[in-house]
C-alpha cells in the first residue's frame, strides 16, 4: 500500500466515524439514511469524467452532446445550433467532410471535448461556472472560439452548469440567479412561433416568423393554453381558407402556408386569436430577418416567390414606413431583425419612433462589442440571446447583464436546430428575463423548454411572478 492510499484510507474512515457520530447526536430516524447524506456532502466537489458524443439536433444536423461527471452523478448537455452563421458570432466547429453528414459532422469537436477540454477541467469545482468556462477560453486562445468551437464549448459549460446546481442541491435556475446576482426568479413571456417564413420554411413569406405573446395570462400554464388553443385553431382556419396541405411546419413548428406578404399571415394569426377568445390578451411579435432578404441597400419582400415580379423591393425608409403601418393596423408589439445586420442607419430611426419593441440579433450576434455600439447608438431596445452565438453560460450572463443595465428588453432564444435539452428554460427564469423565444407549442425539441417552465412554476408555487404586462422588465 503506498503512502497515499494509506492516508486515503484512514481519511475515509475517519470520516465514516464522524458521519455515525452525527447521526447519533442527531438523534436520526433513519441513520443509514442520514450517514450517507452526510458522507456525500463530505466528498469534495470535483469533476471527475468528460465524455463527448455526436448526435442529430431538430433538422438530422449533427451537435455535440456532453455527459460530465461529479462524484455525485452524472450531468448531460447539448449545444443548439442555427441556420444562418453570423460572421460576428463565435465560430462552430464542423468536420467539413463532405463524405459524412455533408461535412456537418462535429467528430472533431468531440475529440476536442474527450481528449483536451476533459483534461484541463477534470478536478475542478463545478459550483465555480466562471472559472470553469474561463479555463475553456484559455485552452482555446482565439477570440472567436475558432480552436475548439464554440458547439464544443458551450455543451461542457451547460452541463458544467448543472452539475453546480446539483453540487449546492439547488435547481438549475436558482443556482443560475445566484451566478447572475439575480434574487426572484420570473416566469418568463412565451413568444410562440405560429406562422413560419424565410430560411426556416418552404414558402413564399420572407418573414421569418409571426409569434404571439399571451401578455395578459395571469401565469405561465395559462399562458401555455393560451398559445396551444390559438396555435390549433390556426391551423384549422390555414386547413378552411388554403387546404390541410398547407398545414406543414418549418424548423421551429410554426405553420407554413404559401403566402407571400406580412399582412396575409398577421390577419391569419389575428383571426385565430379572436377565435380563440383571447382578443386584447395575445399580442402580435415578427422576426422578420431582413438581413436574408437585403440586397445591397434595398430589401426584396418576393425573394422567395417562384414569379419574382423584380419590382417588389424596398428601400430602408420605405421599410419603416410598412412596420410603422403594421403597429398601427395589428397589436403588434416586438420587430426582431426588421433591417440588415449592417444597416445601423435605419435600425436607429425606426428604433427612435418608439412604437414597439426592437429587438437586435443579426445586427448584435450576441457579441458583446456589438451590442455596446447597439446601446451608444440606441440601435435597438432589446437583446436576443443565442448562447451559441458566445460560447459559454458566464459569458451569456454577462451580455444579458449588458443590456439589462441599458433599460433593454431581453429575450432568450432557441435556435432553428434544437435538441431536447431543457436548459434554456432554466437560464430564463434564473435571469428574469422577462421573455423566452423556443418555437410552437408543438415538437418535442420546443416544448421541452416550455414544459420544464411548467415544472419550474409548480415548484415555485405561491413564490412564482409571471412577468406578463411587465414583459419588457419584469
Amino acid at each position: 500500500m503506498s503512502v497515499q492510499e494509506y492516508l486515503d484510507k484512514h481519511l475515509l474512515s475517519r470520516k465514516i466515524e464522524d458521519a455515525v457520530n452525527a447521526a447519533v447526536r442527531a438523534k436520526a430516524p433513519d441513520p443509514i439514511l442520514f450517514i450517507s447524506n452526510h458522507m456525500r456532502k463530505a466528498v469534495p466537489s470535483a469533476i471527475t469524467k468528460i465524455r463527448a458524443r455526436q448526435i442529430l439536433d431538430s433538422r438530422g444536423i449533427p451537435t455535440v452532446e456532453v455527459d460530465l461527471y461529479t462524484n455525485k452523478g452524472m450531468y448531460r448537455a447539448s449545444s443548439p445550433s442555427g441556420t444562418a452563421i453570423g460572421m460576428y458570432e463565435a465560430v462552430e466547429l464542423r468536420d467539413g467532410d463532405k463524405g459524412k453528414f455533408l461535412g456537418k459532422g462535429v467528430s472533431k469537436a468531440v475529440k476536442l471535448i474527450n481528449e483536451k477540454i476533459s483534461e484541463t477541467l477534470i478536478g475542478m469545482d463545478p459550483t465555480l461556472q466562471a472559472q470553469i468556462d474561463q479555463a475553456m477560453i484559455d485552452l482555446d486562445k482565439t477570440e472567436n472560439k475558432t480552436e475548439l468551437g464554440a458547439n464544443a464549448i458551450l455543451a461542457v459549460s451547460i452541463a458544467a452548469c448543472k452539475a453546480g446546481a446539483a453540487e449546492k442541491e439547488v435547481p438549475v435556475y436558482k443556482h443560475i440567479a445566484d451566478l447572475s446576482g439575480k434574487s426572484e426568479p420570473v416566469l418568463p413571456v412565451p413568444a410562440f412561433t405560429v406562422i413560419s417564413g424565410g430560411k426556416h420554411a418552404g414558402n413564399s413569406l420572407a418573414v421569418q416568423a409571426i409569434m404571439i405573446c399571451p401578455i395578459g395570462a395571469k401565469n405561465f400554464m395559462e399562458a401555455l393554453q393560451m398559445g396551444s388553443e390559438t396555435y390549433h385553431h390556426l391551423k384549422s382556419i390555414i386547413s378552411e381558407k388554403y387546404g390541410s396541405n398547407e398545414c406543414n411546419v418549418g424548423h421551429d413548428g410554426g405553420f407554413a402556408p404559401n403566402i407571400s406578404s406580412f399582412s396575409e399571415g398577421l390577419d391569419l394569426v389575428k383571426e385565430a386569436i379572436d377565435r380563440a377568445g383571447y382578443n386584447g390578451r395575445i399580442k402580435l411579435a415578427m422576426d422578420v430577418a431582413a438581413t436574408d432578404f437585403c440586397i445591397g441597400r434595398k430589401y426584396e419582400l418576393d425573394s422567395k416567390a417562384l414569379n419574382k415580379s423584380g419590382q417588389n423591393f424596398k428601400t430602408g425608409e420605405e421599410m419603416i414606413e410598412m412596420y410603422t403601418q403594421l403597429c398601427s393596423d395589428y397589436p403588434i408589439v416586438s420587430i426582431e431583425q426588421p433591417f440588415d445586420k449592417d444597416d445601423w442607419e435605419h435600425s436607429k430611426l425606426f428604433s427612435a419612433l418608439g412604437i414597439c419593441q426592437v429587438v437586435g440579433d443579426d445586427l448584435l450576434m450576441s457579441n458583446p462589442k456589438r451590442i455596446d455600439r447597439a446601446i451608444q447608438e440606441s440601435a435597438c431596445n432589446a437583446l436576443l440571446l443565442k448562447m451559441n452565438q458566445i460560447g459559454t453560460v458566464t459569458e451569456a450572463i454577462e451580455v444579458v447583464k449588458q443590456a439589462k443595465d441599458a433599460q433593454w428588453g431581453v429575450i432568450i432564444s432557441h435556435r432553428s436546430g434544437e435538441t431536447e435539452d431543457s436548459f434554456l428554460a432554466d437560464f430564463a427564469v434564473g435571469l428574469a428575463a422577462g421573455q423566452i423565444k423556443a418555437g410552437a407549442p408543438c415538437r418535442g425539441e420546443r416544448v421541452a423548454k416550455y414544459n420544464q417552465l411548467l415544472r419550474i412554476e409548480e415548484e415555485l408555487v405561491g413564490q412564482a411572478v409571471y412577468a406578463g404586462e411587465n414583459w419588457r422588465f419584469p
